[in-house]
């Protein structure tokens, strides 16, 4: 079975503004103006766009799985403006005492995308806000971008370009 590229992206800070008090239905989510190219960009060069993401609002009783679908499903629906998609999403709605596998920075939500798609870590990136997203992903071996207010996603998905182009 010939393995896939991917670029795993954290959710809040990466595609959507962060909110302190959580992104906890449609009505709170702010997507950045550069995402849909950004995610078209990535396409083009071959990789899946898979979001990796802690939701932890939903065991503090804050919003539900039902809402954070609905959240990603008004993601799609922007997207499809841009002629694209995200290709999967993984979240994990555990709080960090709940100490699982799958709340970052433990790799589990990288792994099961990573057996489930069919994609090869070394080839892949990780695309996250946290140092949590950015060990996720050494983790399963893949390799890493953090942004920051000075540097976003159109800004790695140049960087991605640029080393992919090498």
């Amino acid at each position: 079975m010939n393995k896939k590229k991917a670029v795993f992206l954290d959710r809040d800070g990466v595609i959507n503004e962060n909110r302190i008090d959580y992104v906890k239905n449609t009505n709170e989510l702010k997507i950045f103006d550069f995402v849909g190219s950004a995610i078209t960009e990535l396409k083009s060069m071959g990789f899946l766009v898979v979001v990796v993401t802690n939701q932890s609002a939903i065991n503090r009783g804050l919003t539900t799985e039902k809402l954070v679908n609905e959240i990603h499903d008004e993601i799609q629906k922007y997207l499809k403006n841009y002629e694209t998609v995200i290709d999967r999403f993984y979240f994990c709605p555990h709080k960090p005492n709940e100490k699982c596998n799958c709340r970052k920075p433990r790799p589990g939500l990288l792994e099961k995308a990573i057996l489930e798609i069919g994609i090869e870590p070394n080839k892949s990136w990780m695309i996250g806000d946290n140092d949590s997203d950015i060990t996720a992903g050494i983790e399963v071996g893949c390799q890493t971008i953090k942004l920051d207010n000075n540097f976003n996603l159109k800004n790695a998905v140049e960087q991605i370009r640029k080393k992919s182009s090498i």
